[in-house]
């Protein structure tokens, strides 16, 4: 049975990167090359680090705190060195190595220990094929969590990213759009195997072929030494880069620039007790509690805001309609208009509002989502306005409309009566759209039946 261990790097979510102020940029938001850049990130002769960014270390003590390690409250930063394009300084800065203590240790996410987890720069993005370097990224925070070997296939592994990455959006401490790099260590105990590192994997589907490609291949031919791999993802398969350095290797010096970082234990007990409930908590309490459907609850629980949102509504409103209407109706609107649920200002109440408009049928669904739509800008209270917006019910006032819409579309009429089905929601679509989406739909189909017959 195979042993499966991760080390994930993903950058933390800040404006400034970690040693100066230059912008942290990367992923899609990353500008142009070598235009967020100083003496600092490039390694310039006599520049000197500034203190390191208070903001990352503050997230870096939230990501262990949810990934329930110990936090260590003394650490020191070390030089690793190593001789690539990409490191103007010739080392990395990070809180790791002989010589120091991890941010933080001993955790436990979902079943699979977690060895430690630190805060370290970032080196530059180096194209090997044409040898430019953009620098960028050169010194922007990264975390980087290391896994014990305790996964088994590689099933297990992308299911349990899912997780981290889905709890570590709760508290927005990656940026999301960058997306992680993950290095992959794969060992066949039962056949004496050592371990093999697969270097810089950056996507589920590339991990999880990864590993099952090393995995048929250590079978054939077991590693009797300590190797780096890269995986080719147009032939999904590793190729062997260098056989695995030790740490003595990196030549780890502590950093004499850099003073250590201090943590009163009453800063940890802050932000350990301002943390959300995790995805997975909430997923349980909203099946349990709410009676909401495994599929609902697991795209409710994708994003703090919104099954936030749906929380603070959920008491107040018929739970089936809400869940439809949030899951559906609210999160296309958002995704629509490229927007984040907190990038908006909609009123929990005027939802409810909303809601309860339709469920006593006072509005129709269609004019119910117009006004959802136009939130976009900020909501307001539909019951205040729910005359304007109420549903045409009346027969009376339903058959002078049906009577238009039947003198205005001949065409259509003969194609119903030949047999042309959809014809009949084209004249339906017109009765809507002369009421101004108020016709109760059921009535106004009753009508039009009854009168084309």
């Amino acid at each position: 049975m195979a042993k499966i261990g991760l080390e994930i790097h993903g950058y933390i979510n800040t404006k400034e990167k970690l040693f100066c102020s230059c912008k942290a940029e990367h992923g899609m938001k990353n500008a142009k090359p070598n235009t967020n850049i100083c003496p600092i990130c490039t390694g310039q002769p006599g520049s000197k680090p500034l203190l390191p960014n208070s903001e990352a270390i503050t997230k870096a003590i939230q990501i262990a705190l949810i990934l329930n390690c110990n936090v260590n409250q003394n650490l020191t930063w070390q030089r690793k060195h190593y001789s690539w394009p990409d490191l103007p300084k010739g080392f990395q800065n990070t809180i790791s190595g002989h010589h120091s203590t991890p941010n933080a240790e001993k955790g436990n996410f979902l079943g699979i220990r977690i060895k430690e987890c630190h805060l370290e720069e970032d080196p530059a993005a180096w194209n090997p094929e044409t040898g430019e370097i953009d620098y960028n990224r050169s010194g922007s925070p990264l975390i980087e969590i290391v896994t014990e070997p305790d996964f088994k296939k590689s099933s297990e592994v992308i299911d349990w990213i899912k997780q981290l990455l889905a709890t570590l959006n709760y508290i927005k401490a990656i940026d999301k759009s960058a997306g992680i790099k993950a290095d992959v260590n794969v060992s066949l105990p039962e056949l004496n195997g050592e371990r093999v590192e697969i270097k810089n994997i950056n996507s589920l589907s590339s991990i999880q072929k990864a590993i099952e490609h090393e995995i048929e291949r250590q079978k054939a031919d077991t590693p009797k030494i300590q190797e780096t791999r890269m995986f080719d993802s147009e032939k999904n398969i590793t190729k062997l880069m260098r056989t695995k350095e030790q740490a003595e290797d990196y030549r780890f010096i502590s950093e004499p620039d850099l003073p250590a970082i201090i943590i009163k234990k009453s800063r940890i007990e802050e932000l350990k007790s301002s943390l959300p409930e995790t995805p997975r908590a909430k997923l349980e309490k909203l099946i349990k509690k709410h009676k909401i459907s495994q599929e609902a609850a697991e795209i409710l629980t994708k994003k703090l805001e919104i099954v936030e949102f749906f929380e603070s509504i959920i008491e107040k409103t018929n739970p089936s309609i809400a869940v439809r209407w949030v899951t559906e109706e609210l999160l296309s609107v958002l995704n629509y208009n490229k927007k984040e649920l907190e990038e908006i200002n909609i009123n929990p109440q005027h939802f409810i509002e909303l809601l309860n408009l339709i469920e006593n049928k006072k509005i129709t669904e269609l004019k119910a989502k117009d006004i959802l739509r136009t939130w976009i800008k900020g909501s307001s209270s539909p019951k205040k306005d729910s005359e304007k917006f109420s549903q045409i019910s009346d027969k009376g006032t339903l058959d002078k409309i049906v009577e238009q819409v039947i003198d205005e579309n001949k065409k259509a009429i003969e194609d119903y009566k030949s047999g042309e089905k959809n014809a009949l929601n084209y004249l339906i679509g017109q009765v809507m759209r002369l009421s101004n989406k108020r016709a109760d739909f059921k009535t106004a189909k009753q009508l039009l039946e009854k009168k084309l017959k």
